[in-house]
């Protein structure tokens, strides 16, 4: 067994990957014993990620808020607490909070065997965050 003391600082999401203000507390970083990385991620009303994609894809479990997640191939769906989303390897996503509200979530993906975890894209535009949201099911 391995325990980590909670040691770590709150990082603030770089302008290169986030839009607004987003808040990142590392969870765990892959290493030689497993390819798993994670973090709980916080978003404040209106930020979200870039465009980006995952080498072994992506699971986001939502913890507060009320928040969105988009692909390339279309859909601005709403994300809830305790909704889990999958995204597929290679799928181009973006996700954040909606304009009016907070939004956390537990980020976990694997790395892939140099190490990457994801790529950054481009930004998510105005007129893509405000796109017509898909209906929750």
């Amino acid at each position: 067994m391995k325990f980590t003391t909670s040691a770590g600082q709150t990082a603030i999401g770089p302008s290169s990957s986030f839009t607004g203000t987003v808040y990142v507390d590392g969870v765990r970083t892959p290493d030689e014993q497993s390819a798993i990385g994670c973090a709980h991620v916080r978003f404040s009303p209106g930020a979200r990620t870039a465009w980006h994609h995952h080498p072994k894809g992506q699971t986001l479990y939502v913890t507060d808020g009320i928040g969105l997640v988009a692909t390339r191939r279309g859909g601005v769906q709403e994300i809830r607490p305790g909704d889990v989303v999958y995204i597929e390897p290679g799928e181009e996503h973006w996700h954040g909070a909606t304009p009016d509200r907070f939004m956390a979530h537990v980020a976990m993906q694997e790395a892939d065997k140099n190490g990457q975890v994801v790529t950054w894209l481009d930004h998510v535009t105005d007129d893509e965050y405000n796109a017509e949201r898909v209906a929750r099911s």
